[in-house]
């Protein structure tokens, strides 16, 4: 393995770690089977720092070492492939889109600025809601806006303070790691 691979494995397998942290630090609603979790942090700055294809790749690798059997999962199910099909499974899966799509997006500019990196963020989020409300409305049985009042709305004010709070964090950072390349 050479080593730009080696790095990018290593990269990739530090977030899906730092997700898996994000998930133990959790707080269950008593009105929802979604907890409030740090989850999303790492996964907007896994693809802002990491790209798309790291970034993502960090969050399957977090899904897998879920999948096997460690307790990493926030929510009902905290390990095992049952998680992906319960109520959580969708924002699972939104992960890695969205980490995916926002890492494609931040690589798309040669000038990263916050607003770029904001919406970027909030476009991530998006496809995490949207997949994660998708599983949810299926799960509980209902439609897709009483998911939404349950799985959505919640959450708004944290994901943006994570979103900002991500998007300094990852500028800063990237303007490092390209200054310590060159």
């Amino acid at each position: 393995m050479n080593r730009t691979r080696t790095l990018n494995v290593a990269f990739a397998s530090s977030f899906a770690a730092l997700t898996a942290i994000g998930g133990m630090i959790s707080v269950p609603l008593p009105f929802s089977p979604v907890p409030i979790s740090l989850q999303t942090l790492f996964v907007y700055l896994s693809g802002a720092v990491l790209g798309g294809y790291i970034g993502a790749l960090s969050q399957a690798i977090y899904i897998l070492l879920g999948c096997v059997g460690l307790p990493v999962f926030s929510g009902p199910v905290k390990a095992g492939f049952q998680a992906l099909l319960g109520p959580t499974g969708g924002y699972l899966i939104g992960f890695v889109a969205g980490a995916f799509i926002l890492g494609k997006l931040v690589e798309s500019r040669r000038k990263l600025d916050l607003r770029w990196m904001l919406t970027s963020m909030v476009l991530c989020t998006f496809v995490i809601y949207g997949l994660g409300v998708f599983q949810l409305s299926l799960w509980l049985g209902v439609g897709l806006e009483k998911a939404a009042a349950i799985g959505v709305l919640p959450f708004l004010i944290g994901d943006s303070v994570k979103i900002v709070l991500a998007s300094f964090i990852s500028i800063r950072v990237r303007r490092l790691l390209l200054y310590r390349i060159k």
